[in-house]
């Protein structure tokens, strides 16, 4: 099993709104990346783990966890011209772009912030903390995922 971190900005997508959805479970769509795209499409597989990570707020940090509960498959959002996600080279036939559902675990009791993340010796080498790391999807090792769980009081 791998372990994941994806980023979302409250304002778009928050842990909340996972939690307070239909099942509790929501469509990763809108990654317009293609690096976060191949690990969507060729990477992540089903039960794995995400830390939920709130990005470009006022305390940036890991909120909480949510699993992964489908296959990709591809991202409706890029066929709908009304869509901020719109693509006009995809197509169904051949998609450029791919989607997960994610399903809400739960809500930390605080937010594990970027500074503790950053500030950390043991998450030195985190893709998270690294300069210019920006992706909104991103593996996490086995010792970061124990860590990190362990700052949270798993």
């Amino acid at each position: 099993m791998n372990y994941w971190l994806m980023k979302s900005e409250p304002d778009e997508c928050c842990i909340d709104d996972i939690k307070d959805s239909t099942d509790q479970c929501i469509p990763w769509q809108g990654i317009r990346n293609y690096q976060a795209r191949n690990y969507i499409r060729d990477n992540i597989q089903v039960g794995e783990q995400v830390f939920f990570y709130h990005s470009s707020c006022k305390e940036p940090g890991i909120v909480g966890i949510v699993e992964v509960v489908s296959d990709a498959s591809a991202d409706v959002s890029a066929f709908d011209n009304t869509s901020p996600y719109f693509d006009a080279k995809s197509s169904p036939e051949k998609p450029r772009w791919y989607s997960i559902d994610l399903k809400f675990g739960r809500k930390f009791p605080k937010v594990i912030r970027l500074k503790q993340l950053k500030a950390d010796p043991a998450l030195a080498e985190m893709v998270l903390v690294a300069k210019g790391a920006r992706l909104s999807v991103q593996p996490v090792t086995v010792q970061e995922w124990q860590h990190i769980s362990k700052l949270a009081g798993e």
